[in-house]
């Protein structure tokens, strides 16, 4: 443990002295966390080691102390503690160092210790494999602030309102497993934002087999919208599209995002498609073309025009899709192109 006499407001010295003994850009700290050098206590060595003890090289060592110097104000105990937490859904030290070293300040929040425990045990009843919860707890470390039966409300939540939508028991396990691996925020919502906006669909005439349609395409994503925005964006796709409810509803099922992007950006990627000189009714036919962002298709539309593929006249659909789905039907005009036309009628010469 380092203390140090100077007045509140100094910089602690055996802090600093013992980050440069590690090689740590001290000037890096002081520019953008110099809170910490002012602590009278903290715990440079003793956290250096168990980083050390974990298999981390003295180059780890100081990134991590770089990214998230309040490692060090810590007690050796609350670290270890953390250690043992994390080693739980962890296959080894070796894979626990690595995930420290690109996530740090998830490693070293500490404050939900408790709270993250209760839900690393209910995450493995679920019945979430250990890399999914490892996956968790770096990307989306929020989830595991909240008590554990905040956690298990919402599930029930969810797993209510599956089965009330007509989902079977059979799938629910595997439906609720794959909405929160690919979603795990949906947990931070409120079970009244979720019932709300099953409703709002309900009421804009989704029958319960589409409405989990939808939820199962959006992974879940929905929850994060309210009524008022879906009605917006539901609104102005029907302006621009110039449809009946019936159509906008089948529009919404083919490319959901037409409910979950805001007004503001399907306007911008209305208006960027517009400006390639695509049609609204092009549009109307591949909405999902507006799951890509303006400068994907600009750079699309280039890439397909020097191959001689008029997107104006075509079908969007080779516009549209992943980028593995793009390069796939790219390479299937390129070899079109490229292709020698056979000639019927041509002399064939066979030499003698």
């Amino acid at each position: 443990t380092y203390t140090t006499d100077t007045k509140s407001g100094e910089e602690n010295k055996k802090t600093i002295e013992s980050l440069c003994g590690l090689s740590v850009d001290v000037k890096k700290i002081r520019r953008l966390k110099e809170w910490v050098l002012l602590q009278d206590v903290a715990y440079v060595t003793e956290i250096a080691d168990i980083l050390k003890e974990m298999g981390a090289d003295e180059t780890a060592i100081a990134n991590i102390l770089e990214r998230c110097p309040e490692a060090i104000l810590h007690t050796p105990a609350e670290i270890n503690s953390q250690r043992a937490l994390w080693q739980f859904v962890c296959q080894n030290d070796k894979q626990l160092i690595k995930l420290i070293e690109q996530f740090p300040e998830s490693f070293f929040t500490t404050d939900y210790h408790e709270n993250q425990k209760a839900n690393i045990l209910f995450f493995q009843e679920l019945g979430l494999k250990n890399n999914i919860i490892t996956r968790f707890l770096t990307s989306a470390p929020s989830i595991f602030y909240n008590p554990v039966e905040k956690n298990k409300d919402m599930i029930e939540t969810l797993q209510r309102n599956y089965l009330s939508l007509g989902g079977s028991d059979a799938n629910m396990k595997i439906w609720i497993l794959k909405l929160l691996s690919q979603n795990p925020f949906i947990l931070l919502n409120t079970s009244t934002a979720i019932q709300e906006n099953l409703e709002f669909l309900q009421k804009n005439d989704f029958t319960d087999h589409e409405v989990l349609k939808l939820l199962s395409k959006l992974k879940g994503f929905i929850f994060q919208l309210t009524p008022a925005t879906m009605q917006k964006s539901m609104l102005f796709s029907k302006s621009v599209f110039k449809c009946s409810d019936q159509e906008l509803k089948e529009l919404v099922l083919k490319c959901p995002a037409l409910l979950y992007y805001s007004v503001a950006v399907l306007e911008e990627r209305f208006e960027g498609l517009l400006k390639e000189g695509i049609s609204v009714a092009q549009i109307r036919e591949t909405p999902m073309v507006l799951e890509l962002t303006t400068q994907i298709v600009q750079y699309r539309i280039k890439k397909l025009s020097a191959l001689g593929y008029d997107v104006k006249r075509g079908t969007l659909e080779n516009l549209d899709g992943t980028k593995k789905d793009f390069e796939v039907n790219y390479g299937k005009i390129q070899s079109k192109e490229e292709r020698p036309i056979f000639n019927p009628v041509a002399p064939i010469n066979i030499e003698d």
